[in-house]
């Protein structure tokens, strides 16, 4: 279902004889003498995330950072070296508007991590993208923006046509673990009758804004409240599903989905929340998806603190039957940011427009 990265063909199994020439198949940014010029790197979102990323981007071969944007006026100004605490970044300034960012230094490309909804991310992304700044964002709306906004996800990719721009919506999860992962395994599929992914994350492991995120600490009833009215829980559930089901081809009939309070049976303390036994303590979220009453497709999430056995597993229903079970579960923060970063030297080489993440070449 993905494209691929590109295929190396082998030698004959005679190696390689005196006078052939060995093939590098390194990053061109690498090669000696086929130096490309390199990406100039700009961050949108200066919070923990977003510190992060562009500390890894710093230390990449092909990647310049000029500058980060946050609106905090407690940031603005700031040396960026000095905030994200990366000797490599001393130098570039933190400022307090994109129009500033772009007077002084217009980058190719923006990592977003701001908001998670496509509504509130489309008023920051779109000025970028209208002056033909690549955007790589963290919003997990994003990984399928039509399931919601399909007339703003229309919009941003006119936007994106006529200034040649590329905005792409990417991550651990959503973006990796429950959606696009599962969709690389089905390329061995003969046949796929049904797919079904669980993940359990231990947040006791996880930074301080998700264990929020999560209810830790809350009365229960309190946070039932709020997951019911939208205003809590996991993002970008109902957006894994239906990038596997448009990967698959399948038109999904009915979508159901639940959230639940998971209670602490017993007292919990982290760097940031002490939660006695009768409080929220985490989630337990599921998504559905069924064609003409059978359930093609389950992803199922549980996210609390002190979560015992984390993992992610996946099982595919088909010919070939496939199951896979991933121990300790893929970390969510580090590998957030290596999605995000990663992603960068592929989409610049991908048509404009607004990209779903399996347009692009895996690896």
């Amino acid at each position: 279902m993905i494209p691929c990265a590109g295929s190396i063909q082998a030698n004959s199994d005679r190696g390689v004889e005196e006078g052939d020439q060995e093939q590098d198949y390194g990053s061109d940014w690498e090669r000696p003498g086929k130096r490309m010029k390199k990406i100039k790197i700009a961050q949108f979102g200066l919070g923990p995330i977003g510190l992060e990323t562009v500390k890894l981007a710093a230390g990449k071969p092909w990647a310049e950072v000029v500058g980060g944007v946050d609106i905090d006026p407690i940031k603005e100004g700031r040396d960026l070296g000095d905030l994200a605490g990366a000797k490599a970044l001393k130098g570039r300034r933190v400022f307090g508007s994109l129009e500033e960012l772009v007077g002084r230094a217009k980058p190719d490309l923006i990592f977003h991590t701001a908001v998670s909804r496509f509504k509130e991310a489309f008023g920051q992304i779109e000025p970028m993208a209208r002056l033909g700044i690549d955007v790589i964002s963290s919003c997990e709306e994003l990984l399928y923006p039509r399931l919601r906004q399909p007339r703003l996800a229309a919009r941003l990719d006119r936007v994106c046509q006529a200034s040649g721009a590329r905005v792409l919506g990417t991550g651990v999860n959503p973006g990796f673990v429950m959606d696009l992962l599962p969709v690389f395994m089905t390329a061995v599929s003969r046949e796929v009758r049904a797919v079904h992914i669980r993940r359990v994350v231990n947040a006791s492991t996880r930074r301080g804004p998700l264990q929020k995120k999560i209810g830790s600490g809350q009365p229960p009833a309190t946070f039932r409240r709020l997951l019911a009215q939208g205003r809590a829980g996991h993002a970008g559930l109902r957006e894994s599903l239906a990038l596997i089901a448009h990967c698959l081809e399948w038109r999904l009939t009915q979508v159901a989905e639940t959230a639940e309070a998971v209670v602490a049976d017993h007292d919990i303390r982290t760097s940031w929340f002490e939660v006695k036994k009768g409080q929220t303590c985490g989630i337990h979220q599921r998504v559905e998806g069924k064609i003409k009453g059978a359930t093609r497709l389950s992803l199922d999430l549980k996210m609390c603190l002190d979560a015992e056995g984390p993992h992610d597993a996946i099982e595919i229903e088909g010919d070939p039957p496939l199951s896979i079970v991933i121990e300790g579960g893929v970390a969510g923060d580090a590998a957030t940011v290596a999605a995000l970063v990663n992603a960068a030297p592929r989409l610049v080489q991908a048509p404009a427009g607004l990209r779903l993440v399996t347009d692009l070449a895996a690896g």
